[in-house]
């Protein structure tokens, strides 16, 4: 195998898988610009996608997980030159998760109202929330289906493709966003909050329809279900329990933020959902060398090069450190204006000022996170996973956020739990991954 790590190589599997994840929060980020700037209740509608935006990623992530454990497992049978074992397994996975997709709509849907009564909404904001649910919910399995095929282009080493997708869904919600929410005078009614509903869910089918058309044309992965499952199933399907369990501890984390940011007022959570979508986008570019470790990381350990694993580590890492960097300084010259695209509520922008710095802060910190995370899931290692995020949403968030509500902190105290959070996520990965590997590369 020739040598993975070059800078050209590396880059053209980081740069698209960016551009590519930036699109899952600029579809959320997209119905919070818009909707915070509508003319009725824009306050309210925008607290009422925050709300819904944060238990449909609890959804997407505990589901979507299927795109690290099959990237996962089709890169490690790529690196061993055994890809056809492998090959109908994709279809098995995307035919097992949309199946509970569809499950899980007919039990959330008629209890919408007590759902979103949990995260402490309430009157107008409870009525928006149900209503933008009950129309975004129906592209959940689209979006399912989308994340799966993802996950099999970036285990066949390919990140183009899934660029491509999301920037024609980001691009179509931008569109369909503006035309729904305000409206085309003589063509199209101003349809508010459900406006950005139905143009998230247009945006999800059309990238579901690319996805199935280029994993057909441009692979020899088949999307025809046949059975009996591929051996794999049970790693696959342990790596997807692993996965949940992991994804649950991060949703009661997100849950308790919204929670608590809702119960402070209509402006604290309307400034969450600013704060923390703009936090996702960071997130999500920092994500794409993640993916990058994800992807390389499963094929070099197929192919038993321990050496060029350590290596990718060494080079992730100062590649993640610097975007976070770049990003926290975009952040910083942009501070007010940024602000500005998603409300015109001075109480909600002034709120939303006194944390910003802290999730701009927390960049760098991030990029350590998420970096060993993706590596992690390209080893297949979703046990340790699993365990760190447990003790450090259990052991160091909720004990955080409960302390500096006590103190009446507010928000700033939610982004400081944030914080320790992620430092709690980060470091014991890195140390493991060294003491591990380093031993193998020393005696292969």
């Amino acid at each position: 195998m020739s040598n993975p790590l070059t800078f050209k190589n590396i880059n053209r599997l980081a740069i698209p898988a960016l551009i590519a994840g930036v699109s899952e929060p600029i579809l959320s980020l997209t119905d919070a610009a818009i909707v915070g700037n509508i003319k009725l209740n824009a306050t309210e509608s925008l607290a009422a996608v925050g709300i819904v935006s944060t238990f449909l990623s609890m959804l997407i992530w505990v589901l979507g997980q299927t795109r690290s454990a099959i990237s996962s497992i089709i890169s490690q049978y790529l690196g061993a030159d055994k890809l056809d074992d492998v090959k109908n397994l994709p279809a098995q996975a995307i035919f097992l998760i949309t199946s509970l997709s569809l499950l899980i709509i007919l039990v959330t849907f008629p209890f919408a109202s007590k759902i979103f009564k949990l995260y402490n909404a309430s009157y107008l904001i409870l009525e928006y929330s149900v209503d933008y649910y009950h129309i975004r919910v129906f592209g959940f399995p689209f979006t399912l289906f989308t994340i799966a095929v993802f996950g099999t282009f970036r285990g066949l080493q390919n990140t183009f493709y899934p660029m491509v997708i999301a920037i024609v869904g980001a691009l179509a919600n931008i569109g369909l966003d503006f035309a729904l929410v305000y409206g085309i005078d003589g063509f199209i009614p101003a349809l508010n909050i459900k406006g950005a509903a139905y143009a998230s869910v247009i945006a999800q089918v059309l990238m579901a329809l690319l996805s199935g058309f280029f994993i057909l044309k441009k692979t020899e992965i088949p999307l025809l279900v046949t059975f009996p499952f591929n051996k794999e199933i049970k790693r696959f399907t342990i790596m997807i329990l692993n996965l949940f369990l992991r994804t649950l501890a991060l949703n009661v984390t997100l849950y308790f933020a919204t929670s608590y940011a809702t119960k402070y007022g209509t402006k604290y959570i309307a400034a969450y959902t600013i704060a923390i979508n703009l936090w996702f986008l960071g997130a999500f570019l920092i994500d794409g060398y993640a993916s990058a470790g994800n992807i390389l990381g499963g094929r070099l350990l197929g192919g038993k090069q321990y050496n060029h694993l350590i290596k990718l580590s060494t080079i992730l890492i100062k590649y993640g450190i610097g975007v976070g960097f770049i990003i926290a300084i975009i952040g910083a010259i942009f501070y007010y204006p940024i602000g500005n695209l998603f409300s015109n509520d001075p109480e909600v922008l002034n709120t939303f000022y006194d944390v910003f710095w802290i999730v701009l802060a927390m960049q760098p910190l991030c990029a350590l996170a998420f970096i060993f995370d993706g590596v992690f899931k390209g080893l297949g290692r979703m046990a340790d996973l699993r365990n760190l995020l447990l003790l450090s949403t259990f052991v160091v968030f909720i004990p955080t956020l409960l302390i500096f509500d006590y103190f009446n902190y507010k928000l700033t105290g939610i982004f400081i739990a944030f914080t320790l959070w992620i430092i709690a996520r980060g470091i014991p990965l890195i140390i493991k991954f060294r003491k591990t590997y380093s031993s193998l590369a020393q005696n292969p």
